[in-house]
């Protein structure tokens, strides 16, 4: 295949599942795994979601979706009559997004979905790197691929060594290219020569170290409607352009471009630029370059898929993904439009304002990356709750605060507890800065999976017809509840120093603190992880 051939509109690139007794176009080949851009838009009615198995390329690429069908559904501004809401639900009612818009879309925009195109702009790339940067010093495949090592890196899914590098397919590559442009590591990168001045320091991708929410439907169709953010009044779709839609590169020596819109802003945020290198047929990759966007500039951390909450500091910064706390524990953040979560603030993510406009029996997707701001990385996160969106608080105000106190009754036996084992073994040891790490590790483990089954379990119990004053919620039974299941796992983790006088003495002091404790043993034990503590970028 030679290079300029490999077009992401009809070249099998994003991984798709079908939903169940999908007719397949051609029945002799069945349906493919994977599809272009066209296929997918055209039948996005059919397909149940993505399968895209790395979940920040998952989230990377649904902000690109959600680009391309806000242009082909007309839905770019709100018009004269503001009346974007009703036109979406049109496209919703018509099953379907119009063929003859995705295609002129797409004959629009052709020469720039290249993967790699010599002469001239492949798609989300930057060509002048190939001038800019020193092509014996490049990034390298096992850089590009985010499940591998590289340098001097830890194995994490697989072993590679950068002397023998296995290439990439070009769908790999096209994946890993979003995660860098959303997920990339700030720090020392590849030099590149701007103006006459050589640099090599990137900062952290829009999207790194957090964790973003996304409504999901029966459909890819419904899940991309549902994802389409309101634009702003004043908003022009000939400005609010994504980066292959603009006539020219942005010019590294100036300050980013400022958003125009929810297009821009969700797809020209990138701090790094790349450049693929393909082998001679085009179907692999064999190279890459790797190197920063803009000199020493960040664009401002503005999206509308994230939970935003406040440091201690008055800082704004978005909810960190923690491979440690399950879903279950943002959904009154996701549901209430102000929260009550303690100091931090936290502000319901923007796409969830109108979301269950569109279908009340939508769930949320979480997807995201455990890291740091610079070379570590932990954990993807991939969760989903079970339909959640018709107890949105524009939808039913009765009822949401009910989820709240659930979720807070959940945590708060879940902080007793770490806070009790803690207490319990600092007495046992006869070290009061004893951090009982690994016994609160263990009841952790023991008490979260429980809690939230217990959660989810007591959530399908609300009333959703608004007729019972919150929804029917039962403090007393949900506390007890909760209660049980912080003692059963205290138990369990302490049992084994019991057997003599001096561990039964301190498990059984300790036990107060699953039921609040004293202010005067509060003060002695470590506090568990504070959320509401700014990562370092």
């Amino acid at each position: 295949m030679p290079t300029g051939t490999y077009n992401l509109i009809d070249q099998p690139c994003i991984p798709v599942r079908w939903k169940p007794d999908t007719p397949p176009v051609d029945t002799a080949a069945g349906l493919p795994d994977r599809v272009g851009f066209r296929e997918l838009l055209l039948r996005s009615q059919d397909i149940e979601t993505l399968a895209v198995a790395d979940a920040p390329a998952h989230a990377a690429l649904l902000r690109v979706l959600y680009a391309i069908t806000a242009r082909v559904a007309d839905l770019t501004e709100q018009g004269p009559a503001g009346d974007w809401d009703e036109r979406r639900l049109d496209v919703l009612d018509e099953g379907r997004l119009q063929a003859a818009k995705v295609d002129a879309y797409f004959a629009q925009f052709e020469d720039r979905f290249f993967l790699f195109a010599p002469g001239g702009r492949p798609w989300m790339q930057d060509p002048r790197l190939a001038e800019q940067c020193d092509a014996s010093k490049t990034a390298g495949v096992n850089k590009l691929v985010v499940t591998r090592p590289s340098g001097n890196n830890h194995s994490w899914f697989r072993h590679d060594r950068d002397t023998a590098a296995e290439p990439p397919t070009s769908s790999e590559a096209f994946l890993n290219l979003l995660v860098w442009h959303y997920y990339g590591p700030s720090g020392r990168c590849s030099a590149r020569e701007v103006s006459g001045v050589k640099s090599a320091s990137a900062t952290a991708g829009p999207l790194r170290t957090a964790l973003s929410y996304h409504p999901e439907g029966a459909s890819l169709f419904e899940t991309l409607l549902a994802g389409l953010v309101p634009p702003e009044t004043g908003v022009r779709g000939e400005e609010d352009l994504c980066p292959w839609e603009q006539e020219n590169l942005p010019d590294p020596d100036r300050p980013p471009r400022a958003s125009k819109g929810p297009r821009s802003r969700h797809t020209c945020r990138s701090q790094h630029a790349l450049l693929l290198v393909p082998d001679e047929d085009g179907a692999h990759v064999r190279d890459a370059y790797i190197t920063w966007a803009y000199r020493g500039e960040r664009m401002p951390r503005e999206d509308d898929y994230l939970i935003w909450q406040t440091s201690q500091q008055g800082n704004r910064y978005p909810r960190p993904a923690d491979t440690g706390r399950a879903l279950w524990r943002d959904l009154d953040a996701l549901l209430l439009q102000n929260p009550p979560a303690g100091n931090a603030h936290p502000q319901q993510p923007r796409v969830f304002h109108s979301a269950a406009e569109v279908s009340e029996d939508l769930r949320v997707r979480a997807l995201g990356f455990d890291q740091e701001g610079q070379a570590k990385d932990t954990q993807f996160i991939d969760a989903s709750t079970p339909a959640v969106l018709g107890f949105a608080e524009a939808n039913d105000a009765r009822t949401v605060p009910a989820v709240a106190r659930l979720r807070q009754l959940g945590e708060l036996y879940g902080r007793r507890l770490d806070r009790a084992v803690k207490r319990a073994w600092a007495t046992y040891v006869d070290d009061a800065k004893a951090d009982g790490a690994a016994w609160a590790a263990q009841a952790g483990a023991r008490y979260w999976p429980r809690a939230e089954a217990e959660f989810w379990a007591r959530f399908r119990l609300l009333d959703r017809t608004g007729a019972i004053p919150d929804g029917g919620f039962d403090r007393v039974a949900t506390r007890r509840a909760f209660v049980r299941l912080a003692e059963q796992a205290y138990d369990a983790v302490t049992a084994p120093v019991t057997r003599t006088l001096r561990g039964a003495k301190a498990v059984s002091q300790a036990r107060a603190e699953l039921y609040g404790g004293t202010p005067k043993n509060r003060s002695a034990v470590p506090a568990p992880r504070d959320m509401t503590k700014e990562p370092t970028a």
